[in-house]
Parts: structure tokens; C-alpha cells; sequence
């Protein structure tokens, strides 16, 4: 597998590619978010180690450029503890965390657990047609749902609703908006027919609907589908 370190510590991002090296992978190196971004343009990249705290563009701000085309996994690497840095990391996109100084092993043993899981999915990152968030997949090309691996059946404006979401994942859609695009037509009054299929669309892909991980409401303007 092709693995890219980046850190803006030349020691570290050496010692990370040795033991990546000894486990048979393939490692591209880079020193800031901006080199990062231009090594996985160029290149079939299938995991990313990221510090966090690096010039020019951090790894934050890098990862959250990285999700809006790519899903290959990311290992947040940083010398801070603090929940609220691995919070932001994870909501930037980030897919594990991993504090400095680490264990060698353990980063292992968490490049192994995502690329498994990468793979297990059947590179989803490297489909166009395919879009995640979380436990939600829709593949668009065989017209598949998945929500923590199990598979959804969905009405095929349902359907089209929520493709329209999360391939659109975190931004807002008005109700007409929704309604234009869905039956492509102008929207007059669409409240009640839009609001009736997105209840029934997170009955069948949340938990709980009453207080939705994924299909939420922006009060005044509109639904989104939550970018985890």
C-alpha cells in the first residue's frame, strides 16, 4: 500500500517511514498540508499519517481540503493530549488520532486496522460514484445503501433526496431547493411533501429519528446531511 507521512519533523516523518517500509509499504514524504495535498493529487495514496501542527497549512485545515474529494483514511498525529484537539481532528475527517511520543507498534497496528477496513469497503475512496459520511454509504452506481454495513431500502425519491444530501454532506438545502431538484420541478409549497419523506427516510437510516446522527434539520432554512 502507498502510505504518505507528513510532518514538519524531518526526524519523525524518517523513523515513521522505516517500520512503514519494514511492513512492506511504499512511503511518500512530505513537510507541511500544502505538500500533502499535491502528493495525493499526483499520486494513489491509500492512507495518510498527519501531524497536525505544521506551517504554511496544518493538518487540519489540510484534512478538511482532503475530504472534499478524497475518503482514504487519515491517522491524526500530534504532540498534544487535549480531548478538544482530537475532537476537531475527528470532525475535520480525520479517521483515527494517535499522540506523540507513540508507540511504534501501535501506529502499526492502526495504519493495519484502517487500511483493513479500507480495503474491506472495496476502496470507496477511489470510486467516484460512491459517497460517505459515518456509517452511511450510498453507492450511486448500483444504487446501494448502507448504514453501518447493513443495506437500506429506500423509495427511489427517498433515494434521490438523500443521494442529493450526502453527496452534498454538510451543506444546507432549502425545501425548495430539495423539492426543484428532486422532482425537477418549481416548488410551490413543497413543505409537507418534502417533510413527509425525510421523516421516512430517517426512520430507516437512523437510530434513533427523534434525534437524527445524520439527517438533521437547520431551523429557518432548510435539511443538510451531518459530515462526520
Amino acid at each position: 500500500m502507498n502510505i504518505l507521512i507528513c510532518d514538519d519533523e524531518k526526524e519523525i516523518v524518517d523513523a515513521i517511514e522505516i517500520y512503514l517500509k519494514n511492513e512492506g509499504h511504499e512511503v511518500f514524504k512530505g513537510y507541511n498540508g500544502i505538500e500533502a495535498l499535491d502528493i495525493i493529487e499526483e499520486n494513489e495514496i491509500h492512507l495518510v499519517i498527519m501531524d497536525i501542527m505544521m506551517p504554511q497549512m496544518d493538518g487540519l485545515r489540510a484534512t478538511m481540503r482532503l475530504r472534499e474529494y478524497k475518503n482514504i483514511p487519515v491517522i491524526m498525529l500530534s504532540a498534544k493530549t487535549e480531548d478538544t484537539d482530537k475532537v476537531m481532528g475527528l470532525n475535520m475527517g480525520a479517521d483515527d488520532y494517535i499522540t506523540k511520543p507513540f508507540n511504534p507498534l501501535e501506529l502499526i497496528a492502526r495504519v493495519k486496522s484502517q487500511l483493513r477496513r479500507y480495503t474491506t469497503l472495496g476502496s470507496i475512496a477511489e470510486k467516484i460514484n460512491v459517497f460517505k459520511t459515518g456509517g452511511l454509504v450510498i453507492d450511486d452506481e448500483s444504487k446501494k445503501v448502507t448504514v453501518d454495513g447493513e443495506e437500506v431500502n429506500l423509495t427511489p425519491v427517498q433515494y434521490k433526496i438523500l443521494l442529493l444530501l450526502t453527496a452534498n454532506a454538510g451543506k444546507v438545502y432549502s425545501i425548495d431547493e430539495i423539492y426543484e431538484k428532486v422532482w425537477k420541478e418549481t416548488a410551490f409549497n413543497p413543505e409537507n411533501t418534502v417533510a413527509v419523506h425525510i421523516r421516512k427516510i430517517r426512520e430507516k437510516i437512523e437510530i434513533n429519528p427523534k434525534e437524527p446522527k445524520y439527517l438533521k434539520v437547520v431551523w429557518g432554512i432548510g435539511y443538510k446531511i451531518e459530515k462526520i
